[in-house]
């Protein structure tokens, strides 16, 4: 079987390939692959077989066709100053037409055939007087696409608020729902400055540890839980859900702080001997199955890679 080898493309893209050709490949090799249509130019991104196993899909068809040679980097290179003049140009023509559009990037095809106009924009823009200008002055084919925030910040790289590089762009796959129910029941703060990400939406990384903390903060008494203890009885007044550890307040107003495993057994509960339905929870309940979380209307389906 030909080796597979993932390429980081244009746009934070990245794509595997098969290496039928038995090219002697090194990471960060400049090569040229196939693309729809024509060819496009990336570098060698990851090679070892157990990474990428893992990581490709099942059908891998595309090829590299070759390693780039000096015409093709300077072919790139042409591109890239292309690419700078496109994007000016067309910030001009967006001013001059009073178009209320972002424009973010300007990709052009390795061949020179297109030259595609990466933009976002709150409501739909007419821009066909816009392509108009573009295709009379760079003669090629011309592609306007509007793209989300999200979209627009995973082509553009950039460090979060964590100092990393942004997970859309190096490992996320696919956009999933976040809402701030998720914010709400990990006790973040509600600030929309420490739980935005660069985009403007909710962090993605607010739904990575919610199982975890949801798991956890169901075997633990809720705040108000009246507790029975050495010292008399207790109430819950906070839990820290990763510590496994919990606040009880005495009559005296004291505070004391006490874990998981020193508290007396359950169930737990806050609401007495009402008929609600609610379940009580003791120490030795199995937690329940995360409940689906409902849409976010901030999210935007991810672009779909071209060319």
């Amino acid at each position: 079987m030909a080796e597979i080898v993932q390429v980081a493309m244009r746009g934070s893209r990245k794509e595997f390939y098969l290496n039928s050709r038995g090219l002697w490949l090194r990471l960060r090799d400049r090569i040229i692959v196939q693309a729809d249509p024509g060819e496009a130019i990336g570098s060698v991104f990851l090679k070892d077989p157990t990474l990428v196993e893992l990581k490709r899909p099942k059908n891998v068809t595309r090829e590299i066709i070759r390693k780039a040679t000096e015409e093709d980097l300077d072919q790139d290179d042409h591109n890239r100053a292309l690419e700078s003049t496109a994007f000016e140009y067309c910030l001009a023509r967006i001013a001059g037409r009073e178009l209320t559009m972002d424009l973010s990037e300007v990709e052009v095809a390795f061949s020179g055939h297109r030259i595609t106009f990466y933009f976002s924009a709150e409501h739909r823009v007419d821009f066909r007087e816009l392509v108009k200008d573009l295709a009379a002055r760079f003669h090629t084919r011309i592609e306007l696409r509007q793209i989300g925030v999200r979209d627009q910040a995973k082509r553009l790289d950039g460090c979060g608020p964590c100092g990393r590089a942004f997970c859309c762009s190096t490992w996320l796959k696919d956009f999933h729902p976040v809402t701030l129910k998720m914010a709400r029941e990990q006790q973040l703060s509600l600030n929309p400055g420490k739980i935005s990400g660069a985009c403007g939406r909710l962090l993605c990384c607010l739904a990575y540890e919610l199982t975890t903390y949801r798991e956890n903060h169901q075997k633990l008494p809720p705040p108000g839980t009246k507790l029975k203890t050495g010292k008399g009885v207790l109430t819950v007044t906070r839990a820290e859900i990763y510590q496994d550890a919990v606040w009880l307040k005495d009559d005296e107003g004291g505070e004391h702080r006490v874990a998981y495993a020193d508290l007396p057994p359950g169930p737990y509960h806050t609401c007495g001997d009402c008929n609600c339905g609610a379940k009580k929870k003791g120490r030795d309940d199995k937690p329940d199955e995360p409940e689906e979380t409902p849409p976010d209307a901030w999210a935007v389906p991810p672009e779909t890679p071209q060319g």
